[in-house]
């Protein structure tokens, strides 16, 4: 890759940063199209959000992704948003386009895609998701518009219930909430075709965690976890062995980046390039 006057560039906010894998997964696609774009990453406390999104317009910044804490943050700062982030109050792609700020939200998109891609289709399922935080609403106002039901369980209960109030009002489905407990997930697994792990449990330090009993698991069941670093958690591992169909944390983080290059540079992102780049980074293969 060249850097000249010309190439545009790209960049992920929050606070941490230094973790993220979206430079890896952007800057293998730009190489792999030859375009003249450079991904970095740009800590920013919340008390400069702002000042990052000010400096962004006077730099010409063409795209930012955004993570937390600033998904809420940075709203006041954008010229325009799309409805899925007007509902959810988040703003994760910011699009630098003709002098205006643009804000997307694309976990939901992310996540919804990740299932289709790997042979998990939501249609007319009954799907089971653990966790009520930012990336879960995202996830459940694209999941709920194609699931025949959702049941999500939190373990601050009120959470799970706003939740789950708000988009059985805004979409008129079949939507339960419950607590987070063994009990619960243990009942409503039964009746589950597919399991989503919004949380950070299993996540390092602590990859030998896992919310959900192994022996809870089944053959017919679908099990997602957004969780992708260790590459494959404690659920992950105990879902493969019980014969369940597994969708890694990795999958919503790719098509999640695929979403955003898709809205930054109208082209389609090629998905199996994200995929080996990741790969290439967090298991050398």
């Amino acid at each position: 890759m060249i850097v000249s006057g010309k190439t545009c560039v790209y960049a992920v906010i929050g606070d941490p940063i230094e973790h993220s894998l979206s430079p890896v997964i952007q800057n293998a696609v730009f190489n792999a199209l030859n375009i003249d774009g450079i991904y970095t990453a740009f800590r920013v406390k919340s008390s400069d959000v702002a000042n990052a999104l000010a400096g962004m317009r006077a730099l010409g910044i063409s795209g930012l992704n955004v993570t937390m804490p600033h998904k809420e943050k940075v709203i006041a700062n954008l010229d325009w948003i799309d409805e899925p982030a007007k509902f959810l109050n988040s703003v994760n792609t910011i699009h630098h386009k003709d002098g205006k700020l643009l804000g997307y939200s694309t976990d939901g998109i992310g996540a919804l895609k990740a299932l289709k891609a790997n042979g998990a289709d939501p249609h007319n399922k009954r799907v089971l998701m653990l966790g009520a935080g930012r990336t879960a609403r995202a996830i459940a106002y694209s999941i709920i518009q194609e699931a025949e039901e959702l049941v999500v369980l939190n373990r601050t209960v009120s959470e799970a219930k706003k939740l789950s109030e708000t988009l059985k009002h805004k979409f008129n489905k079949k939507i339960n909430f419950g607590s987070l407990s063994p009990e619960v997930i243990r009942e409503k697994i039964r009746d589950t075709d597919i399991l989503l792990n919004t949380t950070p449990t299993g996540m390092e330090p602590n990859i030998n965690q896992s919310l959900v009993a192994s022996n809870n698991l089944k053959s017919n069941l679908t099990v997602m976890d957004i969780v992708y670093s260790p590459y494959e958690t404690q659920l992950i591992k105990d879902a493969k062995a019980a014969g369940s169909k597994v969708v890694s944390g990795v999958e919503m983080l790719i098509y999640q980046g695929a979403a955003a290059f898709e809205i930054w540079t109208d082209k389609q992102a090629p998905v199996q390039v994200m995929r080996k780049a990741i790969s290439e980074h967090l298991i050398g293969v």
